[in-house]
């Protein structure tokens, strides 16, 4: 679990394709450097996230670390797209009692989005992205919480029928991720409010009646609900 607040910044030193050292397991890995700062209390095996995505240590120095990727992890996000010296986002997995600054993010993402408008306003900057799976829209509402390349923002406005969406982005923030190093066109990491994945799937069962074999859960639940409105009008 993470909480989308970006500890640090890192360089990416090496995307190898195929890893045949007992730290690459024979895929795909990735290599990145200047994470000193959140490698002190590392072990291997540890969960670090990179532009939002959770991978797992497989090596470790300390300055450097290396992780595996999964072809999933490939597929789903822009990892696979870093060259030798692109900045990466990097966050340690949450540690228990500490303070939780911005929303649940898994780190498990969901699609990537391409920035189609960038614009600054005052010290603050406007970016407007298209999500490149429209099925995710629902979960995209103004006000909500979304992790971009794994920084934790607030949603803005929305256009379900167009797949975008705004954030503006405060000057401490640019300072802090990598979201300003980026163009028109680059291409980021979206992870949705997990909460409303949950929402929806216990409110959808109850609905279509799937928590029972004869179909009857929607019509006991609207039995209930007709049962108690008609309770209170008496």
């Amino acid at each position: 679990m993470f909480t989308g607040i970006v500890e640090c910044l890192g360089t990416v030193v090496e995307f190898t394709r195929l890893d045949t050292t007992a730290a690459g397991g024979n895929g795909a890995s990735l290599a990145i450097s200047g994470a000193r700062s959140i490698l002190d209390d590392c072990h291997l095996g540890d969960s670090i996230a990179i532009n939002g995505t959770c991978l797992t240590v497989t090596e470790f120095t300390d300055d450097m670390f290396k992780v595996g990727l999964a072809p999933e992890t490939l597929s789903r996000t822009n990892l696979g797209k870093l060259q030798p010296g692109d900045r990466v986002n990097l966050e340690r997995a949450l540690a228990a009692g500490h303070r939780f600054g911005g929303h649940f993010v898994q780190g498990h993402i969901d699609t990537t989005a391409d920035i189609i408008e960038i614009t600054p306003d005052a010290n603050s900057i406007w970016y407007k992205l298209r999500v490149d799976d429209g099925r995710l829209m629902p979960y995209i509402i103004p006000k909500g919480f979304i992790a971009v390349d794994g920084t934790s923002l607030t949603v803005c406005d929305v256009n379900d029928e167009e797949r975008w969406f705004t954030i503006m982005m405060i000057a401490y923030t640019q300072s802090h991720v990598v979201m300003p190093s980026k163009k028109v066109g680059n291409q980021v990491n979206i992870e949705v409010d997990m909460l409303g994945k949950y929402v929806e799937k216990v409110t959808t069962s109850i609905l279509q009646g799937a928590s029972t074999s004869d179909g009857s859960g929607t019509s006991s639940y609207i039995e209930k609900v007709v049962e108690k409105v008609l309770q209170k009008n008496k």
